[in-house]
């Protein structure tokens, strides 16, 4: 059956409107797809805009933490120097070996490949000086943190960077180092293994050796270049100062190895040497023995830490007697020429006093008081002077004060009250001659170099200041009180110079070098009670004369045997010190009996 036909107009028509539902359409999706493009850029413009200004600072700080390195101080402490510059403590770098197994891998190893322990300790074994077994006892099973080794020097670091292993972590950490050992260990003290200071300047000066350090921020770049606009003002300050003792090493060896070879030899409980320069109170020389090394200090008791020539009383004995004759020469209750009569023995208050060999003198002058070392003469001469007086001048010299130094741990001395000095006759006989008051080695020294720079008390120091390359930053020199009349001190240093020419302190003569000095053999005081053959050995000595500027002073506690004396224990040390200081500063030899000059800061 034939199909109908559709007229060409009605198709025209269809057409048309087919067209124009399809351009409708077209339209609409036009608008849509508009619409949503404008809301997508709003929305990136409204996140810009956030982002940019809302969240900028935010993101800028994030971006900052990432591309920035902090690095905390290490409490890194300045070195310490002798006077020549000589180290005497120092900071190392050390390192602290750490393991992580589970990223052991040697270098070219697929990605993925975990090394065994026992790999691992092949390679380090020989680095570390432990033995293979150590090694994987000491990485066990653990996954990562382990301690394997510690106090590795510089050099072998970089050898174990060397290997490239994956997984070895080295930790960098300063360590305290003390070169000389045990020479200067009982002034300077040392850290323990938290560096903590445990003793002597370590722990008396910890401000002054602390470095200056504080948090470094480096801010780098993507490929880890620094960026220097960043940097702020003194970021890389190196602090380089180093603090200078006025302790001399090579005079403090010398001294240390005469007094340890006499403590030895006399058995004794210990001794300490000490140099001071009588212009300014500077120590050369602080020696002690027995002491300690503080690289290794855990091996050693604590009894040993601490400085017993400032820290420890004893009672001088005729080494106090120079200083005695002194006050009294002050006081105008003897003279020059005068002289005293030694019968040998005295009582007072019931006590009977004898000299140390009980041999009676005679009459005898003050030099000749000094030479044979007459109890009987000193206590005869010091009844001249009022005890009221006499307590005072002690009080002045400073026995029953706290010195002023800067030696850590320095106590006061003791002296009877005033009350029980001026009633009972016997405190003021007993002091005469040195016994009945204590006092420290250092504080003697001190006294001994008032007599020797015209009568001035100058301050004992170990410090002098802090250097900055070849600069030094002094501590302010601060003069001494003057005490006592220069003529006074030139009288009785002279009388001191013949106990060296003809008494006792013969041992410690040098041809070319005028000299003075004392012995002293104290008995001691053990619980409070003088002890039979106990004794405490000591000689002092003031060179040269002429012009004085050093005194030497040995003391040794408790040597034993029958010969046991100042003379014999401590003058041979003495000796020792006294050649080497005349040689390391050069001081020339004396010419005839010159005029007199007391010593000048």
């Amino acid at each position: 059956m034939p199909k109908p036909r559709i007229s060409k107009s009605k198709d025209r028509t269809r057409q048309r409107q087919r067209s124009q539902q399809m351009q409708t359409s077209s339209n609409t999706r036009v608008r849509l797809v508009f619409s949503i493009l404008c809301l997508g850029l709003f929305g990136l413009i409204g996140r810009m805009a956030w982002l940019q200004v809302l969240q900028a600072p935010v993101l800028e700080a994030r971006a900052r933490a990432f591309q920035t390195q902090k690095t905390q101080p290490l409490g890194a402490r300045r070195s310490i120097v002798d006077r020549r510059g000589r180290l005497v403590a120092l900071d190392e770098e050390r390192f602290r070996l750490w393991a992580h197994p589970r990223y052991f891998s040697f270098p070219g190893d697929n990605q993925g490949l975990i090394r065994k322990p026992v790999e691992i300790a092949s390679k380090l074994s020989g680095l570390l000086k432990m033995p293979m077994s150590h090694i994987v006892d000491l990485l066990g099973n653990h996954a990562s943190g382990v301690k394997l080794s510690e106090g590795l020097n510089l050099e072998m670091a970089t050898e174990i960077k060397k290997l490239g292993i994956s997984g070895l972590d080295l930790e960098a950490y300063p360590q305290r180092i003390y070169p000389q050992n045990s020479l200067f260990a009982n002034v300077v003290g040392f850290l323990n293994q938290e560096r903590i200071p445990q003793a002597g300047l370590e722990q008396s000066l910890n401000q002054k050796l602390l470095r200056r350090e504080k948090t470094r921020t480096l801010r780098r770049g993507a490929d880890g270049t620094p960026l220097p606009d960043d940097f702020a003002p003194g970021s890389f300050y190196g602090d380089d100062l180093r603090l200078q003792l006025t302790l001399d090493a090579r005079l403090q060896e010398l001294a240390a190895k005469a007094l340890l070879e006499q403590v030895i030899k006399w058995e004794a409980n210990k001794g300490v040497a000490i140099v001071m320069d009588v212009t300014n109170g500077e120590l050369l020389v602080l020696a002690s023995t027995p002491t300690y090394d503080p690289n290794k200090y855990w091996n050693f008791s604590p009894s040993l830490f601490k400085e017993w020539s400032v820290q420890d009383l004893f009672e001088p004995g005729s080494t106090f007697k120079p200083i005695n004759l002194a006050l009294a020469l002050q006081e105008g209750v003897i003279t020059r020429t005068g002289n005293v009569y030694d019968n040998g023995k005295l009582i007072i208050g019931g006590w009977p006093i004898y000299n140390h060999d009980q041999r009676a003198n005679g009459v005898i002058d003050f030099a000749k008081l000094l030479q044979v070392s007459s109890n009987i003469g000193m206590v005869k001469t010091m009844s001249k002077l009022d005890p009221d007086k006499y307590w005072e001048w002690l009080h002045k010299l400073g026995l029953n004060k706290k010195p002023t130094t800067d030696l850590p741990g320095a106590v006061a001395g003791q002296l009877k009250n005033k009350d029980v000095f001026v009633s009972k006759a016997i405190e003021s006989a007993t002091a005469s001659y040195g016994q009945g008051f204590s006092l420290t080695p250092l504080k003697l020294a001190q006294l001994h170099a008032l007599i020797a720079n015209g009568g001035i008390l100058v301050k004992p120091h170990i410090t002098r200041g802090l250097l900055s390359g070849e600069t030094l930053n002094a501590q302010a020199f601060v003069p001494g009180e003057q005490l006592l009349k220069p003529e006074v001190t030139k009288t009785v240093l002279d009388w001191m110079e013949s106990v060296v020419e003809e008494g006792s302190g013969k041992g410690v003569k040098t041809t070319g070098y005028r000299i003075a000095g004392k012995t002293g053999t104290a008995q001691k005081v053990v619980n409070g009670v003088y002890k039979a053959g106990v004794k405490i050995c000591s000689f002092v000595a003031t060179l040269p004369v002429e012009r004085p500027r050093y005194v030497v002073l040995v003391v040794v506690d408790e040597p034993k045997g029958a010969y046991a004396y100042g003379s014999t224990v401590a003058v041979p040390v003495a000796k020792q010190i006294i050649d080497g200081l005349l040689v390391l500063e050069k001081i020339p030899p004396s010419t005839e009996k010159s005029k007199f000059q007391p010593a000048q800061g």
